[in-house]
């Protein structure tokens, strides 16, 4: 259900967006920023569900017409932005946007229009935006949910409240996968520290049986990876990503890994790390290794999601990456 009760953290953000409705200071257009997974959809459709119901309250009743009629999918004043290719395109923006939005609300008090992926809209496009954002009709409440708020133009952001999500603390994730979903307590831990603060990372994991095989598999790797030949970790990382999880998940397994190595290096405290029951091998790698090592070893790998997600060739970024991964 969308409802900003049950959002688990971004308490300043809900915050925030209640008073703009309490106060009578909505927004004609809010950026939504932060990684998949954190909550960016729930919170953008718990907002307009709000602004849309019938109560006129700082939280939706989730009983009358407009709840429900949202919460099935088929509210006509709130309209979801799609696309088929890979970007937004110009003719997605004046299609299901622009056009649309000169059409007064069907039922009720505000036009809702909420863009996933926004940063993925070409040049052309958050142009065609910028006229609608610069010049919007009253009634109307524009919502952009992005990965990389960066990547949208200076006079989108300069137009826009951007709202920066955070990530949420472990405990509350722990505690919402035991309430919510009967995760046993340890499993809950578990994918409440690897999520990394990002609810719907935990979720997917808590919820996944091969998450904690998948784990193993990464942490073999990794325990042995000096000692391997460059072809021999190739396949390796061929074959964790031709089944089960995503490779993000295993990258962001991996860089946590390194993480923990530098955190040793620096601290020497085994209580610090997240992979402390592999103590013995953090400890050897972290001293055969020197800091910036580390850290090139981390940049290699963050750079190589960023390239996969761009869509470059799987075995050029693994092979980029790893012989990063072997010099150091």
């Amino acid at each position: 259900m969308y409802d900003f009760d049950s959002i688990v953290g971004h308490e300043q953000i809900i915050e925030h967006l209640q008073n703009a409705i309490k106060l009578g200071k909505v927004s004609h257009a809010y950026i939504i920023n932060g990684e998949k997974g954190m909550g960016k959809k729930t919170i953008a459709y718990s907002f307009a569900k709000t602004l849309q119901c019938e109560e006129h309250a700082t939280s939706a009743c989730n009983s009358c017409k407009s709840c429900l009629q949202l919460e099935s999918g088929n509210h006509p004043d709130v309209i979801m932005v799609t696309h088929e290719k890979a970007s937004i395109g110009v003719d997605d923006i004046r299609v299901q946007l622009n056009s649309d939005i000169a059409i007064k609300p069907y039922s009720s008090p505000y036009k809702i229009y909420i863009v996933d992926d926004a940063d993925k809209m070409t040049e052309q496009a958050q142009n065609a935006l910028l006229k609608t954002i610069e010049e919007p009709p009253a009634y109307a409440v524009i919502l952009l949910l992005t990965t990389n708020s960066s990547k949208l133009l200076p006079t989108i952001l300069s137009r826009c409240v951007t709202l920066n999500l955070k990530p949420v603390s472990s405990d509350a994730i722990k505690e919402h996968l035991m309430e919510q979903y009967s995760i046993p307590d340890y499993m809950a831990e578990m994918s409440a520290t690897f999520s990394q603060g990002i609810l719907g990372r935990a979720i997917r994991y808590a919820s996944s049986e091969e998450f904690t095989q998948s784990k193993e598999e990464v942490l073999h790797l990794l325990k042995y990876i000096d000692d391997m030949e460059l072809y021999e970790i190739m396949e390796s990382i061929k074959n964790l990503a031709s089944h089960k999880l995503e490779i993000n998940d295993y990258l962001d397994l991996m860089i946590l890994w390194y993480r923990d190595i530098l955190m040793f290096k620096v601290t020497k405290n085994p209580n610090l790390l997240l992979f402390k029951e592999e103590y013995k091998y953090i400890s050897e790698q972290a001293s055969k290794k020197d800091y910036e090592g580390i850290e090139n070893i981390i940049n290699a790998m963050n750079k190589a999601k960023v390239r996969l997600n761009a869509n470059v060739n799987f075995e050029t970024v693994m092979e980029l990456m790893l012989l990063t991964l072997k010099e150091n």
